[in-house]
């Protein structure tokens, strides 16, 4: 294996480099910022618009570009999580412990957090409303509020949940109780649902069906167990060079995969999943189940769905190669919030934010932006308890690979590099 600092230096130094490069500067041990109530200030130089991984990550680099002084972000929750690392927690792997941390300890030291939530945007007049009453104007606005969950759009859910048997690793209310229906398992259908909207992290719906099954027969239960993965797509991956090599795990394991349809119903009294045949409109299968892990149907922020920065779907309309919106030259998106037309990754968000952060300097100095986003993303396929397949690839569908090996095998270094390395380096390099 190439060693991480030849990895991480060379031409094609995609995945590490993403992380590694995006900024030298390390925070203190104590991290200081000012609180929301202290000493706000109706305009700033900068704003960021949500805490996640986008928000966070370009507030630190705004920061040293502009001063903590004159760098705000807006997020409600009073923690942030590392959502890669939900995989495992649902498959007993990791502790849900270990993906969050207090949204006061990852705000940059210095930058004013402003804990509320955006009700509107008003790009015309360069200013936001909260739902605490207060308008904030700007100078240059970034958008990384993510993306919304819509349970609720599956009938019999989220109230569904209250029942055993079905769990979801994309909340964290939902996540554990995936483990605990894999625990309970006692024989019958194990079902994986993929819906029919853009989600993030798309590989995830099937790497909870791979690790199932792997638990399945660590515990002696494969041989009881019908494993199905119901997905609204017409195909397992959307890069072949990956898709073939998980066709052949699929084939070797057994498990059944059923195209174009779509979860439509929960009866989760009765342990009943209802589907509907995309190819078919009206047509509907009622499928009983031992466990059932739910992929939600997911949706811009309901604030973006109006807004003027939105496109006709709702996804903040940025150019797929600067992040610069289209419209107003002085806002810009970046992850899962955006209408690029790549997978929605934490690894795509490290990517996206050193190319966002040129864009801006540029801006800034009235300058034409001339760093391009390809569209990298990276998606490790976790196949097993120790075997993922690192896929990497561009806007075009193309494997953009870091290694000088074929990532479409299972190996236990990526499964390591998932499960440990990447969160460090999260934690402690891409969010400072």
């Amino acid at each position: 294996m190439t060693p991480l600092a030849t990895v991480v230096s060379g031409p094609r130094a995609r995945l590490f480099a993403c992380f590694l490069r995006l900024g030298t500067q390390q925070a203190g041990p104590l991290q200081l910022h000012t609180g929301a109530g202290l000493s706000a200030k109706n305009h700033y130089e900068v704003l960021v618009l949500g805490g996640g991984s986008g928000g966070i990550t370009m507030a630190a680099r705004m920061k040293r570009k502009v001063g903590a002084e004159n760098v705000a972000i807006v997020e409600p929750s009073e923690r942030h999580f590392y959502q890669p690392i939900w995989t495992l927690v649902g498959a007993g792997a990791k502790q849900l412990s270990s993906s969050g941390r207090p949204t006061a300890s990852v705000i940059p030291s210095g930058v004013e957090w402003i804990k509320a939530r955006v009700t509107e945007l008003n790009p015309d007049k360069n200013c936001i409303h909260t739902d605490n009453g207060k308008e904030i104007s700007y100078k240059y606005l970034i958008i990384a509020l993510g993306i919304q969950l819509d349970y609720e759009k599956i009938k019999g859910l989220p109230e569904g949940f209250e029942h055993p048997k079905i769990g979801s690793n994309y909340s964290v209310k939902t996540v554990e109780k995936t483990w605990r229906a894999l625990q309970d398992f006692k024989e019958g259908n194990a079902i994986f649902t993929f819906p029919n909207t853009p989600v993030k992290c798309a590989g995830a719906p099937q790497k909870i069906m791979y690790l199932s099954e792997a638990y399945f027969r660590k515990t002696g239960k494969r041989s009881k167990a019908n494993i199905i993965f119901n997905t609204s797509l017409g195909a397992i991956f959307g890069v072949k060079k990956y898709a073939a090599a998980l066709q052949e795990i699929i084939k070797e394991r057994n498990l059944t995969v059923n195209y174009k349809q779509n979860l439509i119903e929960v009866r989760a009294d009765r342990q009943e999943a209802v589907f509907e045949n995309l190819d078919k409109p009206g047509e509907t299968q009622v499928i009983s189940y031992e466990m059932l892990h739910v992929t939600p149907p997911m949706s811009p922020p309901d604030v973006l769905k109006t807004s003027p920065v939105a496109d006709a779907a709702g996804w903040v309309d940025v150019d797929k190669e600067t992040l610069q919106h289209k419209k107003y030259p002085n806002v810009f998106g970046i992850g899962d919030c955006t209408n690029l037309p790549t997978s929605k990754t934490a690894a795509a968000v490290a990517a996206q934010s050193g190319i966002l952060d040129r864009t801006i300097s540029l801006i800034m100095k009235n300058q034409t932006p001339t760093k391009k986003y390809d569209g990298y993303t990276s998606c490790p396929l976790v196949t097993g308890y120790n075997r993922v397949i690192l896929a990497e690839f561009d806007y075009n569908a193309q494997p953009l690979e870091t290694f000088p090996f074929d990532q479409s095998k299972e190996r236990l270094s990526m499964y390591l590099m998932k499960a440990d390395l990447m969160p460090f380096l999260y934690w402690n390099v891409m969010l400072r």
